[in-house]
């Protein structure tokens, strides 16, 4: 399973979700902190941030929903930049709870958007807030949350069916019907691909069905398909692009992945530097299971990801197996979680997500679990597969 680009991300993080607003004392990183290439995203992310908290909006309005969603990306690269310049667990703990809360703005949004669901300026936005309830935490969520995510979800999907099935804005649309990933999501998505007379709206919901498909199987008709869609995809929609990113790189990515990044195929040999200052390569774990995890301290719910990590190590002490982590998290930062005990296994830094790029990741946290000759066996999120396969590779090492 591979995400589609979300749009809000700082590299290739996947954002979560936390408290309403950044406390008025809460510490931002100085500008020491803060590597040379996140300078100049840092200020304009705080000065976003200052101008759209003030801003004077009227309820009901597109500017109410641009505004909020604004407000909302910039105080996610503020508290994000600061998580990752954190030099103790301490800090980092007192940052995490100021996080911006996902839920709070989803509410926010929804209210200025349910009533206006008819209006066309509406599917954009409406696309947007799919994937932002998307960022949830698994944990703690209220049954209150999760009616208003079944709501948002079902009445947008009704809206787009029976008001904008034919609209030439649908686009956006069909991307964040990915972020659905469920099977009414991908009976609309094929009705767009059909029904929508726009050639480039159609080839967008091929190529946001070719997405959704790699989840049932790596069957020889299943693949058969979707290169067809993507096809489909380069030849309408190449040149269109959604939240910065062309439907071309999209397309490409999905190749990529087919080619080289499905399962059975022997994968890429990454290499690159841990927290130590040392060089590796996964060719070095050759006959050992590898667990590859990439990850970083913004993800959501990452206390319980890395116990769930450590606890795996552990159990697997003395077998041959390694679980290698790809970050972009800060070396201080990562030397004193290494040093505390919150990490327990060898890290890569991935400071500009070159790493991360490489191995077509979109979302974080996101596994690829390798046998003994590297061949993936494993592609998604890290969790309870993760170890049934890693467990069943082992069977296989001599």
């Amino acid at each position: 399973m591979v995400s589609v680009p979300v749009v809000f991300t700082t590299g290739y993080l996947r954002l979560p979700r936390g408290g309403d607003s950044m406390p008025r004392n809460a510490r931002l990183p100085t500008a020491a902190m803060i590597p040379t290439f996140s300078r100049m995203r840092f200020l304009v992310s705080l000065v976003c941030l200052i101008v759209f908290s003030h801003l004077p909006l009227q309820a009901n309005t597109p500017a109410v929903v641009s505004g909020l969603r604004e407000e909302y990306k910039a105080k996610m690269e503020v508290w994000t930049l600061s998580m990752q310049t954190a030099t103790t667990a301490e800090a980092q703990q007192k940052i995490w709870s100021q996080r911006p809360d996902a839920v709070v703005y989803a509410t926010k949004l929804w209210a200025a958007l349910k009533p206006q669901l008819a209006q066309d300026w509406t599917i954009e936005p409406c696309a947007w807030l799919l994937k932002l309830i998307n960022t949830f935490p698994a944990d703690g969520i209220t049954p209150e949350t999760l009616e208003m995510r079944k709501e948002i979800i079902l009445q947008i999907l009704g809206a787009v069916e029976k008001q904008h099935l034919r609209s030439a804005k649908l686009a956006p649309m069909c991307l964040g019907l990915v972020a659905v990933r469920d099977s009414l999501a991908l009976k609309l998505l094929e009705r767009i691909e059909k029904e929508n007379p726009d050639r480039s709206v159609q080839g967008v919901a091929a190529l946001a069905i070719a997405t959704l498909l790699q989840d049932l199987s790596e069957d020889p008709e299943n693949m058969k398909r979707r290169l067809t869609l993507i096809r489909k995809a380069i030849i309408e929609s190449a040149h269109v692009e959604i939240d910065g990113i062309s439907v071309a790189k999209i397309a490409d990515d999905q190749l990529y992945v087919i080619r080289y990044l499905t399962k059975n195929r022997v994968a890429p040999d990454l290499s690159g530097v841990d927290e130590t200052g040392a060089t590796g390569k996964l060719s070095e774990y050759a006959g050992k299971v590898v667990v590859l995890l990439f990850w970083n301290s913004a993800i959501p719910d990452y206390e319980r990801v890395l116990e769930i990590q450590n606890k795996l190590v552990k159990k697997m002490e003395g077998k041959p197996f390694v679980l290698i982590g790809v970050t972009n998290d800060s070396l201080p930062s990562l030397r004193v979680m290494k040093a505390e005990g919150v990490i327990t296994w060898r890290n890569f830094l991935d400071p500009k997500g070159e790493l991360a790029r490489q191995y077509r990741v979109q979302g974080l946290p996101f596994c690829y679990v390798l046998d003994h000759e590297r061949k993936i066996q494993y592609v998604g999120n890290p969790g309870s597969f993760v170890e049934l396969t890693a467990d069943a590779l082992l069977l296989d090492v001599k």
